[in-house]
């Protein structure tokens, strides 16, 4: 089993700034893929940034340029740096992570709320 927590999120206006982490714990030796993903109200929820156990990182289209998935492995902890925020980043951000041979996430997190104003 993996347990994920995450912190990180609240109210920021238009333009600014703030950074996601989720920490990891117990069988995360299995994990290969960790994952930020968001739901916004009405929608379903969408991959924002992902990043592989060999460093690779995906992001989406809408987040490119602006948002930086990270990690930390000596405190098995993963960030989504969020740079240029705008009112529809507005959404519950989840940590994810994909144990190796698996196509979609195994385990996830509570969420966190990010709310953008204008």
């Amino acid at each position: 089993q993996v347990q994920l927590v995450e912190s990180g999120g609240g109210l920021v206006q238009a333009g600014g700034s703030l950074r996601l982490s989720c920490a990891a714990s117990g069988s995360i030796f299995r994990i290969n893929v960790m994952g930020w993903y968001r739901q916004a109200p009405g929608k379903q929820r969408e991959l924002a940034a992902q990043i592989i156990s060999s460093g690779n990182t995906t992001y989406a289209d809408s987040v490119k340029g602006r948002f930086t998935i990270s990690r930390d492995n000596a405190k098995n902890t993963v960030y989504l740096q969020m740079n240029s925020l705008k009112p529809e980043d507005t959404a519950v951000y989840y940590c994810a992570a994909r144990i190796l041979g698996a196509i979609k996430p195994d385990y996830w997190g509570q969420g966190t709320q990010v709310t953008v104003s204008s």
